[in-house]
């Protein structure tokens, strides 16, 4: 008999980055994402003001490169931030500058940058990941799974609410004013799913924004600021890139605004992520909205995600068995017995009172709130000896989809 032949050693070294990888690591994501410099002038960028603009995240994140000798090849970025999921503040790491020149792919490189990069992750007790995907099924093959979505819609100016009234004012602010970050920070804390931004992700946020780009803040009467839109004038289109409020007075007073801009404009286009779509609010509800999955998910530590997690305080205890399945991190493959109680979850030596099997994908989407455990049972995506499982699950967990805007 022959012994099968050895794999063959890998050819490249991996490490992490740092300020002196600026030049290359700006390089492979220009070539990568085909950022051109027309691109750059229409921002109002030169490239070496993005190349400064990239170096705090180098400073920040934590970035892992692929090399051949000296030239860097492939990069995974994982950014720290933090994310409100029912109320309670988790670390997270979001995904991003992920990126391998294309004579380079098919070699695996990307799984080990990604694999390793996790297992980092998992060292500094951020449970969960997030990613914009460039390829849903790529991501899916390791252990992602959509958890938000984006609706994008077009308001034809007649069809614009001329009914609401709201007792306060909007004022149109800079883009350092006080009044507008701190309402981020309050929506995100009453928020599911919402980041918090810290100073590097209101960069991200401002990045490609033209000069022009204005911030509206509503108000109340006794001058308390409840909700923004932050906003853009161009060829008689109103182009909001994100609106947020604390109350249904703010929204009101948010869209009397817009309204009052109709004999400047033809039409309002913009973006929700609320996960409801606004035309049940309009007057003339026949307006064009598309849904579109917009950021994936993936729990990095089973155990870890479960101490933190919130659960209904309200529900009768349960215990129930998670058998987990995760192809690529093979710490999350194992049965988890979870004990339901308090409003908390204990993992632990719990006599189980049902079973569960579902893949890491399944189980980061059901306890976000994207699909309920009902819906996914129905998909084939749980299984269960005693469909009774399925109700207690859903019974015990909290349903709300997550509001998540951000893409770093």
């Amino acid at each position: 008999m022959h012994s099968s032949a050895s794999a063959k050693p890998f050819p490249y070294t991996i490490r992490e980055l740092t300020g002196s990888d600026l030049d290359q690591y700006n390089a492979l994501l220009r070539y990568a994402f085909q950022v051109t410099e027309q691109d750059l002038m229409e921002a109002g960028w030169r490239d070496d003001e993005i190349k400064q603009s990239k170096f705090p995240v180098l400073e920040r994140a934590d970035i892992l490169g692929c090399y051949d000798g000296d030239n860097l090849i492939s990069q995974f970025a994982v950014y720290p931030l933090k994310m409100n999921i029912y109320g309670t503040t988790f670390h997270i790491g979001f995904i991003t500058s992920v990126s391998t020149y294309p004579e380079y792919s098919g070699q695996g490189i990307m799984s080990r940058l990604m694999r390793k990069s996790l297992g980092r992750m998992r060292d500094k007790k951020q449970s969960l990941a997030l990613l914009y995907p460039y390829s849903i099924p790529l991501y899916r093959k390791h252990g992602w799974e959509i958890i938000s979505n984006k609706i994008s819609y077009v308001v034809k100016d007649r069809q614009i609410p001329s009914a609401y009234r709201a007792p306060g004012i909007v004022r149109r602010v800079d883009w350092e004013n006080s009044d507008f970050r701190n309402l981020h920070t309050t929506f995100a804390a009453q928020t599911h799913g919402c980041l918090f931004r810290n100073s590097l992700a209101w960069e991200e946020f401002w990045r490609w924004e033209l000069d022009d780009t204005m911030v509206a803040i509503y108000y109340s009467a006794t001058k308390k600021p409840l909700g923004y839109m932050v906003y853009l004038l161009r060829n008689d289109i109103m182009y909001v890139k994100e609106m947020i409020y604390l109350n249904l007075e703010a929204q009101m007073g948010l869209w009397s605004y817009i309204h009052a801009h109709d004999s400047m404009i033809d039409e309002v286009r913009g973006n929700t992520y609320y996960n409801e779509p606004i035309a049940f609010d309009m007057d003339d509800a026949d307006i064009k909205e598309t849904i579109r999955p917009y950021i994936m998910g993936r729990i990095v530590d089973v155990k870890e995600f479960f101490a933190s997690y919130p659960c209904d305080p309200g529900e009768k205890d349960v215990c129930i068995a998670f058998d987990i399945t995760d192809p690529f991190l093979d710490w999350n493959s194992d049965t988890f017995n979870v004990l339901f109680h308090a409003g908390g979850c204990h993992v632990g030596r719990h006599s189980p009172d049902f079973h569960v099997s579902m893949s890491i994908g399944t189980l980061t989407t059901l306890l976000l709130g994207y699909k309920s455990a009902a819906q996914l049972y129905r998909r084939g995506r749980i299984e269960t000896p005693n469909a009774e499982a399925i109700r207690r699950l859903d019974d015990a967990i909290l349903h709300e989809t997550p509001y998540i805007s951000d893409y770093i």
